[in-house]
């Protein structure tokens, strides 16, 4: 599972935790018939490779991060896809503003290698909106080697790191600049959309009020106490931050923090959740909360085990929370009335090919 590793973030991760359901791999024909099963789910877009981040644009158009093909992806109408940005191996992240798009890479393997692609893992890019002038704005890696906002030991006597030093997973428009969670350096970042200077915008604390959190296995780094924060999710909401932690995918360690834009001031906490890895707020304060590994197995799955069985979003709203069957949803958004997920988001590692999905989740699926 994500366990307590922050390297387990982003597509190296999850190819780590759901290597257990390899056995249980489905061809096309499967998930196509766990669509009809969800009727209140609408598919928008299909044929995607891994699509992790979205951000819708304009009335009926998307961006995406695709994972699998490390590629920025601009749907429109009808589902029609063009390439924005292409060579961003582990790309995670998209955002936009009036004349750029821009992608936040992933960062490097468990073995410490690149991915094969134009740019480095852990940056952020930035083009025009028809993909040209492609360029590298902020290298987030190098800014953890040398602040390291954590405070936690990042390397063992003999040079081998601990565990992920860098792994950004999603990213936003702020009205002052980008902002990145970085789960692999347990925190979230902001990133001048114009320079890239990149300055430290909320440290969230290792948890220590979950049991699991306190075990000797629990720990990760020398020092370090409780488990690890892993943001994985950030939006912006009437001059606040939301970022959703994954909590090292404790049962009950994740949280969703409630930040002011301009200074990270801690505002409200939701505690009490598990693995939650991307998030959006509705217009009334509602938040969503999407949780990809939801009904996973934690061992080998059992004989005709169906992998479009997990995965779910999580509303939270006056203090309830209902839930909406969603196959392996990761980014989401909130736009003009409509929730908006990618789902089908980590079937690539299953072996199902080009599977992914951008759907509209009606709010009669929440039970």
């Amino acid at each position: 599972m994500l366990a307590r590793s922050r390297t387990k973030v982003g597509a190296v991760a999850l190819a780590t935790v759901v290597g257990t359901l390899g056995s249980a791999a489905v061809a096309a024909p499967a998930f196509a018939g766990a669509e009809h099963r969800a009727p209140k789910v609408s598919v928008l877009a299909r044929h995607l490779e891994g699509p992790f981040g979205i951000e819708a644009v304009g009335r009926h158009g998307f961006v995406v991060a695709e994972n699998g093909t490390g590629q920025v992806t601009a749907i429109g109408d009808h589902g029609r896809k063009h390439a924005l940005i292409t060579g961003a191996a582990g790309v995670a992240g998209v955002a936009t503003d009036r004349h750029h798009v821009y992608g936040v890479l992933g960062g490097p393997n468990e073995e410490g290698a690149p991915p094969a692609g134009k740019y480095a893992p852990s940056t952020v890019l930035r083009s025009d909106w028809r993909g040209h002038h492609v360029k590298v704005i902020a290298d987030l890696g190098r800014y953890e080697l040398r602040h390291n906002p954590d405070g936690q030991v990042q390397f063992a006597e003999d040079g081998t790191p601990y565990d992920a030093l860098s792994n950004p997973f999603s990213m936003t428009m702020s009205r002052y600049g980008l902002l990145v969670a970085d789960g692999g350096a347990n925190d979230v970042l902001r990133v001048n959309p114009r320079t890239g200077r990149v300055s430290t915008f909320f440290v969230p604390h290792t948890v220590t009020d979950v049991e699991a959190c306190l075990a000797p296995e629990a720990q990760s780094n020398p020092g370090t106490v409780g488990c690890d924060p892993v943001p994985t999710g950030v939006a912006v909401h009437r001059g606040s931050v939301y970022v959703s932690t994954l909590g090292a995918e404790a049962p009950g360690a994740g949280r969703v923090y409630k930040l002011d834009e301009r200074t990270g001031r801690v505002q409200h906490v939701w505690k009490g959740l598990t693995a939650p890895t991307g998030v959006a707020v509705a217009p009334n304060g509602a938040i969503y909360v999407s949780e990809v590994l939801y009904g996973a197995p934690a061992g080998e799955p059992p004989a005709g085990f169906d992998p479009s069985s997990v995965g779910r979003i999580t509303k939270i709203w006056h203090g309830r929370q209902t839930h909406a069957h969603v196959t392996m949803p990761t980014g989401l958004d909130y736009e003009r009335g409509h929730l908006y997920a990618t789902a089908w988001s980590i079937a690539g590692m299953l072996g199902i090919a080009q599977a992914g999905q951008v759907v509209q989740v009606n709010p009669r699926a929440f039970r």
